[in-house]
C-alpha cells in the first residue's frame, strides 16, 4: 500500500495553510511507500537550499520509519545511530520529516518539511500527514 497523488497533493495543501497560519514559507515533500519522490510544493519566496533538505527528511523517515526528530535525538554523539546521517547519500536528522500511515497503522509514505524552524517544520509535517485521516474518513478540505 502507497500514498496516492491526490492524497499527496492535499497533504500539501493542508501542510502550505499551515505555514501560511504560522508564517512562514515552506518547501514541501511527499514520498511514497518505496521513498520516491510523489510530490512537491516550493512556497514563493521558500529558502532554496530548504528543497532539498525537505526531500531528504522525508527520505529519511521513510527509510527508518522513524520522524526524523526521534533519529535525530538517537544520532547524538554516543548514541546508537551516531553518523547516520553520512549514510543513504545523505539523511537529514533533525525535526521536519514525518511518517504517513492509513488508518490501519501501515506506513505509506512520509512527508518533509524545511524552511524556518525545526520546530515549525516539525509542525507543519505533521499538519500534513495528520491529512490522511480526513481524506480516509472522506472528509471534505476548506
Amino acid at each position: 500500500m502507497s500514498i496516492t497523488l491526490e492524497q499527496a497533493e492535499k497533504m500539501i495543501a493542508v501542510a502550505k495553510s499551515k505555514s501560511i497560519e504560522l508564517n512562514t514559507k515552506m518547501n514541501i515533500s511527499v514520498v511514497d511507500a518505496g521513498a520516491n519522490l510523489l510530490a512537491f510544493a516550493r512556497m514563493d519566496g521558500a529558502w532554496l537550499g530548504s528543497l532539498d533538505i525537505s526531500i531528504k527528511k522525508a527520505k529519511t523517515a521513510r527509510y527508518f520509519d522513524m520522524n526524523t526528530g526521534v533519529i535525530g535525538e538517537l544520532s547524538q554523539p554516543g548514541g546508537a545511530l551516531y553518523n547516520i546521517e553520512h549514510s543513504n547519500g545523505g539523511l537529514i536528522t533533525f525535526p521536519g520529516g514525518v511518517l504517513i500511515k492509513n488508518k490501519k497503522g501501515e506506513v505509506i509514505g512520509a512527508i518533509g518539511v524545511s524552511g524556518s524552524s525545526v520546530e515549525n517544520d516539525h509542525t507543519v509535517a505533521e499538519a500534513g500527514a495528520k491529512a490522511i485521516e480526513m481524506l480516509e474518513n472522506d472528509l471534505s478540505f476548506k
